[in-house]
């Protein structure tokens, strides 16, 4: 859509370079900016001029920076001994999207709308992310990605602060993984989205739950539970009102599909 409310359209070269102000607002892929009215926002500070290289392979992991598009995500292979990378495109597939927005949205971006069945939030927390923010003033700060998402479409981004890059960790990305998911209807948004990962001498056993959950929750056991011990951990986190209601399922069909789910992929590791 035309947003008739933007006079402006900064393209820096730099980060130290933007000149930010009440009305701003980051344009990276726009697949949701450029979806809605943005009432309060009159000009747009376009990222694209930053150069950060999509995908970077260290010793350490990868770095995903947050302009990198899904389309490039989904065509990384990764080296041999990273397990879990076909689990990128699991998650992507959970998207609902065109073509269009495919080639134009970001990681970054869907990050950053923080919904619950974002599936970028979904993959970099169970992959173990973190997050490099740079704020207007101050120094870059790091927090994992299950902390960063607070709520529907919440997260602990201050104004001005910029979303810089996605750190998987090599750990995280060299064991092997289950995902599951769920929806209403055949091309529907998620209603669940359960990944398990673990080592292969079944340590370090971490559950993510997606979705279902207003924001991502990990459960974490030194080795593969049991059905029974992974049960009522989910019940033990998750009490009844714990669960995200919407018209893509009730709280206790969304507790009731994670259970199922999250015994299917401790089943196919254990």
């Amino acid at each position: 859509m035309n947003l008739n409310t933007i006079v402006d359209v900064k393209r820096p070269e730099s980060f130290d370079k933007v000149e930010w102000g009440e009305g701003h607002a980051w344009l990276a892929g726009g697949t949701w900016l450029f979806s809605e009215p943005q009432v309060d926002t009159h000009t747009l500070v376009d990222l694209e001029r930053f150069g950060w290289p999509a995908l970077t392979v260290t010793e350490q992991g990868l770095d995903i920076a947050a302009t990198c598009k899904i389309v490039e995500l989904h065509d990384f292979k990764g080296p041999p001994e990273w397990r879990a990378v076909p689990l990128f495109d699991k998650c992507i597939d959970a998207f609902l999207m065109s073509f269009k927005i495919w080639n134009a949205a970001t990681v970054g971006g869907n990050i950053i709308m923080s919904l619950p069945a974002g599936a970028m939030v979904s993959l970099t927390a169970a992959l173990e992310g973190v997050l490099t923010l740079w704020p207007r003033k101050g120094e870059p700060r790091q927090i994992p990605v299950v902390d960063f998402v607070t709520g529907n479409h919440q997260n602990v981004l201050q104004p001005g602060e910029l979303l810089r890059s996605i750190h998987l960790p090599a750990s995280a990305l060299r064991k092997r993984f289950a995902m599951r998911q769920v929806s209403l209807t055949h091309l529907g948004r998620s209603a669940a989205l359960i990944v398990a990962t673990v080592d292969d001498n079944d340590d370090n056993f971490l559950l993510t739950i997606s979705a279902a959950t207003p924001r991502p929750v990990h459960l974490r056991f030194d080795k593969t539970p049991s059905a029974a011990e992974l049960r009522g951990a989910i019940d033990e986190r998750l009490p009844a009102d714990a669960w995200f209601q919407d018209v893509h399922g009730s709280a206790p069909y969304k507790r009731h599909v994670t259970h199922y789910l999250a015994e299917q992929v401790r089943a196919e590791l254990a």
